[in-house]
C-alpha cells in the first residue's frame, strides 16, 4: 500500500474517537452543563463498577479461548514492559521536575498506563472495516482484532488497577500524611461533621453494613424507616434468583457492555474540558509525559517487537497480531487515570491537563505512528 493510503486508513479511526470525545467536551460546557463535576463524579464509579467489568468479561466470554490465549501468550509480557519503561521514565520525570508528593503517582500513571482498552477496541476494528486495509478479509479481521483488543483491555485493566492504583494510593497518602496503608478513597469518617452510620441510630439489625447518612434533625426516624423498606423490598418481596438468573445476568452484560466504550470515550472529552481551566502542574512534566508517550514508548516498541518476532515468540505472519503488539506502545494515557483521581479526590485539576495535552497530541502521534506501524508489517 502506498505511504498515502496508509495515512488514510490510520487517520479514519482517530477522527472517529475525536468526534465521540467533543460531544463530551460539549455536554461539559458551563451554559449547558449535563457534565458536571457532580455529573461525571457519580458517571465514574458507574463506569468503575458496572460498565468496565461487563465489557472485559462480555468481550473475553465473547471471543477470546483458551486456545487462542496460548497463541497470544507474549502479548501480557509486552504491555509488562511498557509498564516497566513507562515506570522508569516516570521516575525521571518526577526526580527531574521535582514533583509534589500527591502528584508523583499521577505522573508515574500517566507514563506508565496507555489506554489499553477502549481506543484499542475502537480503533483496531475500525481499520478491518476501511477499504483495503492490509489485515485480510473484514469480517474476519474484525473478529479477531475484537478479541485481541479485548485480551489488551483486560491485560491492561489488571495491571492499571494492581500496579498504578495503589502507586497513586500511596503518592494520595504520604501527601496527607496517612499512616494507615489500607485506608480506602473518599469513605467519610463517622467522626466527619453531619455524618453518622446507620449503625449508630438504625433499630434495625445493626450488624449490617453501614451506610453514610446525613444528620438532618427530624428525619432520622424517616432514614429508618426508609431503610427498613428496601431491606424488607430486597429481601422478602423481590425474587432475587429470577433477577440473577443466566439469561438475565447474559442480559446486563450486553447493555452495560455496549455502553462502556462511548461513556468512557464522552467522559474523557468532559474531562478535557476541565484541563483548560486546570493549574497546578508544570508545564515540563507535561512535555516530558508527551515525550515519553508518544516518542520514546513507541521506539522501544518497535525494538522489544521486532525482537520477540526475530527470536520466535511472535508470528510475523499475523500481521494483525503484530500491529496491535506495536500499537500498545503508542497509545495515551489510560482515561482510567480519571477515574482513579476522581475516586480518590485529589490531583483532579492536574489529571485533566495531562489528560487534555495528551489527548489533544494524540490525533497527529497516534496517526503518524499508525501509519509507520502499518508500514512495517506491510
Amino acid at each position: 500500500m502506498a505511504l498515502l493510503d496508509l495515512f488514510v486508513l490510520a487517520s479514519l479511526p482517530v477522527v472517529k474517537v475525536l468526534l465521540i470525545t467533543a460531544i463530551g467536551s460539549v455536554l461539559a460546557l458551563e451554559c449547558i452543563d449535563i457534565l458536571g463535576e457532580n455529573a461525571r463524579h457519580h458517571l465514574n464509579k458507574v463506569l468503575f463498577y458496572v460498565f468496565n467489568p461487563s465489557l472485559v468479561a462480555g468481550n473475553l466470554v465473547k471471543t477470546v479461548t483458551f486456545e487462542s490465549f496460548i497463541t497470544l501468550w507474549f502479548m501480557p509480557v509486552n504491555i509488562l514492559m511498557t509498564f516497566i519503561i513507562g515506570s522508569v521514565l516516570g521516575c525521571i520525570i518526577v526526580k527531574a521536575a521535582g514533583v509534589r508528593n500527591n502528584l508523583k503517582g499521577l505522573v508515574i500513571g500517566a507514563c506508565s498506563a496507555g489506554n489499553l482498552g477502549g481506543m484499542l477496541i475502537i480503533l483496531v476494528p475500525a481499520m478491518c472495516k476501511e477499504k483495503g486495509n492490509p489485515f485480510g478479509e473484514t469480517h474476519v479481521c474484525e473478529t479477531y482484532a475484537l478479541s485481541y483488543a479485548s485480551l489488551s483491555l483486560a491485560i491492561g485493566a489488571i495491571y492499571l488497577w494492581l500496579y498504578v492504583y495503589n502507586i497513586v494510593r500511596v503518592s494520595v497518602g504520604e501527601a496527607a500524611g496517612e499512616t494507615d496503608a489500607d485506608k480506602e478513597p473518599l469513605i467519610p469518617s463517622t467522626a466527619d461533621h453531619g455524618l453518622i452510620t446507620s449503625e449508630e441510630y438504625n433499630p434495625v439489625n445493626s450488624s449490617s453494613t453501614s451506610l453514610m447518612i446525613p444528620i438532618v434533625p427530624g428525619q432520622i426516624s424517616l432514614a429508618s424507616r426508609v431503610i427498613h423498606f428496601l431491606r424488607t423490598l430486597l429481601l422478602e418481596k423481590i425474587n432475587i434468583k429470577a433477577v440473577f438468573a443466566p439469561s438475565t445476568i447474559a442480559a446486563y452484560l450486553v447493555i452495560h457492555r455496549d455502553a462502556a466504550i462511548p461513556t468512557v470515550t464522552i467522559i474523557v472529552g468532559a474531562n478535557l474540558l476541565q484541563g483548560l481551566k486546570g493549574t497546578g502542574i508544570q508545564r515540563r512534566v507535561v512535555i516530558g509525559i508527551v515525550i515519553a508517550r508518544y516518542i520514546i514508548l513507541p521506539l522501544s516498541g518497535i525494538l522489544i517487537v521486532n525482537g520477540a518476532i526475530q527470536v520466535g515468540f511472535v508470528p510475523p505472519n499475523n500481521k494483525l497480531f503484530v500491529f496491535l503488539l506495536l500499537l500498545q506502545h503508542a497509545m495515551p494515557p489510560a482515561m482510567n487515570l480519571g477515574t482513579m483521581m476522581q475516586l480518590f479526590g485529589a490531583g483532579k485539576s492536574e489529571c485533566s491537563v495531562i489528560m487534555l495535552w495528551t489527548y489533544a497530541s494524540a490525533p497527529v502521534f497516534l496517526t503518524l505512528w499508525s501509519t509507520i506501524f502499518l508500514w512495517i508489517v506491510t
